[in-house]
């Protein structure tokens, strides 16, 4: 059976794997999802989260697309916020505390709903190639399975090597084995490798907390959902989740394990995320504070297991245990999984095209930890762009990408590209230039139309997208006709504290005062009350941000001319003397796409761009 020629395979079944399949598979591929353990498909290795900032614009990119991370989230969510709801919409970032059982069983489900998906568990130690052409695998069972594409997802597993203090063993996460030969097979064709590190807390048993000790943070009161879909339902009672902080008695016992520690003792070699470091790496960075938040968060409906955010830790079991008894609530707590470091290999970003696809083998795309990403979001969104590839590739037609206007997705997958990375890299909003256009609310006007033309998001997605939007501009020409009159308002602007109105005055202009919402104003007004929440906020918005928007519009139409400025692959920079030496060798090197990408790469001057451009005759 699995001897038969597949058109995809997918390699690991973690986030980025998950959505590269089920991609794939729906728009027409046969694909074989091939995991080394069918028990831990979509596992959350680390926080029991998704979204947070920017993160979860990415979610809602997938989602738009019509990829599956939203929903799923939606079915498996125990807790909804909404971050950063006190600055610009720009800043909003919807955050979901997750079940973490529920969310691989629902992964699985789906795709194994999907009759395009075959699974096969076992460990993958070789790409064949042929012509500089993937064609297929080799496993450690002795399988050798033909396809047209391979997707490489291999999260932290490929020689990963676990550290508790001072021992050290294989492991792809804790209690599974790591994955050995698909890195010497990489090397082998010619990519070039590193090494980096993540972290993971202890879990403790909830039961053995002091919960009056830490402040509760609960949901949203109204809480929101991440997919654009009726597919799932926003959450009708959530779990809170806790924050306590560390104080001077736990630093103290953690400094009596950095002897011990494999971060600086020299035995982890790769470097960890700069901005999720491990609490004893706090500890010695910012030596000045005498506490650090922890927020204690549930791993799933009635679970007692509790994940210990804030808290993540490879120094010795005893040290880990000791410390932690020292923080307010956790004096009787009992640990159920020590933290951990996990140090594992990845490939330099730097070898793929924009499509994910690799430089060096047409039809092999990476996606996800072995570009040097870190973060579940950022995963699920590779593997999405490279399932949609994978699929468009082998039947003839013209790679995917999204610019940096577009989607954060975009942002993302250009910064890996062009910049490459040295450090486990996330998304943040500051990375975007177009964050005013980029936001949450909007990714399906952003991108659904073009997930339908793909393939990937059904009709009744396009058909959802397009009332929504009816029902934008029916909203907007209606706040744009209501008059406002000064004394119908002026009980409501004293408590908002903003001056009266002198005269009567059309609504999207009142609207425009920083300290009035539309919802302020919307029990004065019967023809608004019919709209939804989602409506009147996202044409508040439009209106409020509107001289902001047209801007970055204008800045992203004159990128959008940039990215269409396409550079030949074989092109030979070494020929423009009159372009800086550093800039000559790094264009050869990266090879940009386009003359957008050329603009962004570090070292290459405005002037370079210019000289660029007088060469290819533009």
């Amino acid at each position: 059976m699995y001897l038969d020629k597949y058109d995809v395979i997918v390699v690991g079944a973690g986030h980025a794997g998950c959505e590269a399949s089920y991609a794939a598979a729906t728009m027409g591929s046969k694909v074989l999802l091939i995991t080394m353990n069918m028990e831990t498909i979509a596992k959350m290795s680390c926080n029991p989260a998704m979204g947070g900032v920017a993160k979860g614009q990415i979610i809602r990119e997938i989602d738009a697309l019509g990829g599956m991370s939203g929903i799923i989230t939606d079915k498996t969510m125990v807790q909804f916020r909404m971050l950063n709801l006190s600055k610009g919409p720009a800043m909003w970032s919807p955050r979901a505390q997750s079940d973490r059982m529920r969310f691989s069983e629902e992964w699985r489900l789906a795709l194994e709903d999907n009759k395009n998906i075959d699974f096969l568990q076992d460990n993958v130690i070789d790409v064949l190639t042929e012509n500089q052409k993937a064609i297929g695998v080799t496993t450690a069972l002795g399988y050798t399975i033909k396809s047209k594409s391979v997707i490489l997802t291999s999260g932290t597993f490929l020689n990963g090597l676990i550290h508790i203090g001072t021992k050290n063993f294989g492991g792809g996460r804790m209690s599974e084995t790591n994955s050995v030969g698909i890195t010497a097979s990489l090397l082998k064709i010619g990519f070039t490798n590193g090494r980096m590190k993540t972290g993971t807390p202890p879990r403790v048993d909830g039961r053995s907390l002091d919960y009056s000790k830490m402040n509760e943070q609960k949901g949203d009161k109204n809480p929101n959902k991440f997919s654009y879909s009726n597919k799932t339902s926003p959450l009708k009672e959530q779990r809170s989740c806790y924050i306590t902080y560390t104080n001077q008695n736990v630093h103290d016992v953690l400094r009596e394990g950095f002897d011990q520690s494999p971060m600086f003792n020299g035995r982890i070699q790769g470097l960890g995320p700069r901005y999720c470091p491990s609490i004893e790496d706090k500890i010695n960075r910012f030596a000045d504070r005498d506490r650090h938040q922890i927020f204690v968060e549930p791993e799933g409906w009635k679970t007692v297991e509790m994940y210990i955010n804030g808290f993540s830790t490879s120094l010795p079991e005893d040290i880990q245990h000791k410390a932690i008894l020292q923080i307010p609530g956790f004096e009787n707590a009992k640990i159920f999984r020590p933290g951990y470091a996990i140090e594992y290999d990845y490939f330099a970003p730097t070898q793929l095209r924009l499509s994910l696809e690799t430089k060096l083998i047409d039809g092999l795309y990476f996606a996800g930890q072995i570009n040097g990403t870190t973060g579940y979001e950022e995963a699920a969104c590779q593997g999405l762009m490279a399932g949609i590839n994978a699929h468009l590739k082998i039947n003839k037609k013209e790679a995917f990408v999204l610019d940096r206007s577009e989607a954060y997705i975009g942002v993302l997958i250009d910064d890996l590209i062009t910049k490459g990375t040295d450090e486990p890299y996330r998304m943040f909003t500051s990375r975007a230039e177009f964050r005013i256009l980029l936001r949450q609310d909007n990714a399906d006007y952003r991108l659904t139309k073009l997930g339908h033309c793909i393939g990937l998001a059904d009709n009744e997605r396009l058909k959802a997208l397009e009332l929504k939007y009816q029902k934008v501009i029916e909203l907007e020409n209606e706040v744009k006709n209501i008059s406002v009159y000064p004394e119908d308002v002026s009980e409501i602007f004293s408590k908002l504290g903003t001056t009266d109105l002198l005269q009567k005055t059309k609504l999207d202009k009142v609207i425009l005062r920083p300290q009035v919402s539309l919802f302020d104003l919307v029990n004065l007004y019967p023809s608004l009350q019919s709209f939804e929440k989602e409506i009147l906020e996202e044409v508040e918005i439009l209106i409020k941000y509107e001289s902001y928007i047209e801007k970055e519009k204008l800045m992203a139409d004159k990128l959008k001319r940039l990215e269409g400025l396409k550079i030949n692959e074989n092109f030979n920079y070494a020929n423009i003397k009159s372009i800086s030496l550093e800039s000559r060798e790094k264009l050869n090197k990266l090879k940009p796409e386009n003359i957008g990408q050329a603009a962004r790469i570090s070292g290459v001057s405005p002037s370079d761009i210019s000289i660029l451009l007088v060469h290819l005759g533009r």
